[in-house]
């Protein structure tokens, strides 16, 4: 299995634990209940873990989108099993366009792209670029 392929299976397992963490909150009802609570911590940590490691080698903006859509669209269908909450058809057609646009993103992260060699995933330095001097302006007389 390639690299690439092992982190979008990392990036999911990021997003069923962000739907986990979606879960346990609501179920810790604004933090108040501690076994919920503690769930949700651990749910956090785990999903942010998993987040970071896949982003190593998925774009952020394409990784990040389809890890906040599998926890919204997972909170959303599984949200009417844990509590009082419902799921009207017209939810059910957003949550399918959500749905879509994950699935086109990872088709957009398609194996085209790949890194060249000597290429690196390192984010950019804040080195500022050299910069040349103004030509002095004369004095007023």
């Amino acid at each position: 299995m390639s690299a690439r392929a092992r982190a979008w299976l990392v990036l999911l397992l990021a997003g069923v634990f962000e739907v986990g963490y979606a879960l346990s909150v609501g179920g810790s009802e604004g933090f108040t209940v501690l076994s919920w609570s503690l769930v949700a911590v651990v749910f956090f940590l785990l999903t942010l873990y998993a987040l970071s490691v896949a982003l190593r080698t998925v774009d952020v903006g394409i990784g990040y989108a389809v890890w906040a859509g599998i926890g919204a669209v997972g909170a959303a269908l599984l949200s009417p099993v844990f509590f009082d909450e419902s799921l009207t058809p017209a939810k059910a057609l957003w949550l399918t366009v959500i749905i879509a646009g994950v699935v086109w993103l990872k088709l957009a992260d398609g194996p085209g792209k790949t890194e060249r060699p000597g290429e690196s995933r390192q984010p950019a330095t804040n080195q500022r670029p050299e910069t040349t001097a103004l030509p002095e302006r004369p004095a007023p007389a």
